[in-house]
């Protein structure tokens, strides 16, 4: 039987390109505002401990003022769970059908939480608030447009995107974050919509606050190959790390747990006075961590300097995140990196004469590896950084560090950050049955076994109806004799309640593999 065809319609791409820079500048504007007043109110916070050092007659009255903040935000997030932490699961889980987010109440509860637990000097970062900001906005757009349950996911994923891209100027970072992180997979309508908010996104951000790089540290000289050894040691290193990281992270909420008689809400009135005898003694380590990686790589501190540093950071970093405060860990993330590889290059310089001038490569590349070890995403690690550090000329070494640090996590047993986080967010997700429809994508890889089998070879999950496969430029209507072909996408309809189940069993069918490979039975 001839197989019918028939041309994706040129309209929809106009209308979701239209869309995607709706979601663009309003995420732009939204994210742009949240950077500026949190970098105001650093500032601010930054004069007031050089204040209590000097003057430590006002301690009590910051104290004061700390606690009435911390139940402040505490108050936010018993109001609205879905403001903990950096969003990113939030956001992840509201995509699956997992959590459905009020995106009006998120989005000025987390905005308001988000500055005034970031600016107050702990140790999280806006990345995560920034992406979750976005992605409401973009979920706020597609019910003011009244849009389907379909162009919603790609509205939140597009403005996720926009936001990483204007917290970091980063707008390919957003986009594979996005592809890599959020989807796993890429979408031709997903890609061209994320692709214009994110270059939207980053084309108001960068009216705003200028065009330099936020972790620019300098030009980097190209690394020589024969020092390449190096990085797959420092990479070893940072998976070994990264998993302890994650390992940490994990455990978290049983440690805080183990505090009397305060309820999780309110965690955050533990990192909020922590921080101020930390502030007092060495303000210049406090807050997300972006300043010490610029300080890194134009000071050279000696190795002990660092080495404290490092352990302080840390620490205070675990505290901080498991607070359940409205802030993320990205950012804290790569500052851990850069200092990590601040210590294994002036390790290098004072021991084996290497140029002083590489420390900053091992600071940049080390960001990049941490990252790929803890969240399992070594695309997005190479060029987050790259845009982030404005090193174009370095992406053979941040690949070679990537890809180490990604495969020694991988042999460590590593989970990745986030969706190890969403999963004990919101347990096995399986979903029920609503009575909603809606319409999932699921790319065919080269690796799959249903390449070259027809759909009628197949045991497909009860829930899930083949409408067509979208190949190339050409959508075909499927039937039975159906040839499968790797680079497809499935167009599969199913109901919104267990639309994540059938996207995993039709996954693990494509990757699951018999002698034969010829009909597949899913084990339910």
């Amino acid at each position: 039987m001839k197989e019918k065809t028939i041309q994706f319609l040129n309209d929809t791409r106009v209308a979701f390109t239209c869309k995607g820079i709706v979601v663009g500048i309003a995420a732009g504007f939204v994210v742009s505002l949240f950077r500026l007043i949190i970098e105001k109110a650093s500032h601010l916070v930054f004069n007031v401990y050089g204040l209590l050092k000097e003057e430590p007659k006002w301690i009590i009255l910051w104290v004061l003022i700390s606690l009435i903040v911390s139940l402040f935000i505490g108050y936010l997030i018993k109001s609205e769970p879905n403001i903990k932490g950096g969003g990113i699961p939030q956001v992840e889980g509201e995509l699956i059908g997992a959590i459905k987010m009020n995106w009006w109440s998120v989005l000025w509860k987390k905005f308001i939480g988000g500055i005034l637990s970031i600016s107050s000097g702990v140790f999280v970062g806006a990345e995560g608030p920034s992406i979750q900001l976005g992605a409401v906005v973009g979920q706020g757009i597609n019910h003011f447009l009244k849009g389907k349950r379909m162009d919603e996911k790609i509205l939140i994923s597009s403005g996720a995107g926009a936001g990483l891209a204007a917290a970091f100027n980063a707008p390919i970072g957003g986009l594979m974050f996005v592809l890599e992180e959020i989807h796993h997979h890429l979408s031709p309508l997903l890609l061209l919509t994320t692709l214009v908010s994110v270059v939207t996104s980053n084309f108001i951000s960068l009216n705003i606050f200028g065009l330099q790089p936020v972790l620019y540290i300098g030009k980097l000289n190209i690394f020589p190959t024969q020092a390449y050894g190096h990085l797959i040691l420092l990479g070893a290193i940072l998976a070994a790390l990264g998993v302890l990281y994650n390992k940490i992270v994990f455990i978290l909420p049983k440690i805080y747990g183990l505090i009397p008689r305060l309820s999780p809400n309110f965690y955050g009135i533990i990192p909020f006075i922590i921080v101020i005898p930390i502030g007092i003694i060495y303000r210049e380590i406090i807050g997300s961590g972006s300043e010490i990686v610029l300080d890194l790589g134009t000071t050279f501190p000696e190795l002990k300097v660092i080495l404290i540093i490092f352990v302080i950071r840390f620490g205070f970093c675990m505290i901080s995140y498991g607070a359940n405060l409205p802030g993320g860990n990205l950012i804290p993330i790569l500052s851990l990196g850069a200092i990590i590889g601040a210590i294994y290059g002036t390790f290098l310089f004072n021991k084996m004469g290497i140029d002083q001038i590489f420390i900053r490569s091992f600071i940049v590349f080390a960001m990049a590896g941490y990252f790929s070890a803890i969240c399992k995403a070594p695309l997005t690690a190479i060029f987050l950084v790259t845009e982030m550090a404005g090193t174009l000329n370095q992406l053979m070494p941040l690949a070679v560090i990537s890809l180490t640090a990604y495969l020694v996590s991988d042999l460590l047993g590593g989970e990745p950050l986030y969706e190890a986080l969403l999963e004990r967010l919101v347990g096995k997700y399986r979903g029920n049955l609503t009575g909603k429809k809606e319409i999932i994508e699921i790319p065919v890889v080269i690796e799959s076994c249903l390449d070259g089998g027809m759909i009628r070879d197949y045991k497909w999950p009860e829930e899930a109806l083949i409408t067509s496969i979208r190949r190339g430029e050409k959508e075909i209507i499927t039937h039975g004799d159906t040839i499968i072909r790797s680079g497809d996408y499935l167009i599969i309809l199913t109901d919104q309640g267990v639309a994540n189940k059938v996207r995993q069993e039709v996954e693990r069918m494509s990757v699951h593999s018999n002698k034969n490979a010829q009909k597949l039975q899913i084990q339910r």
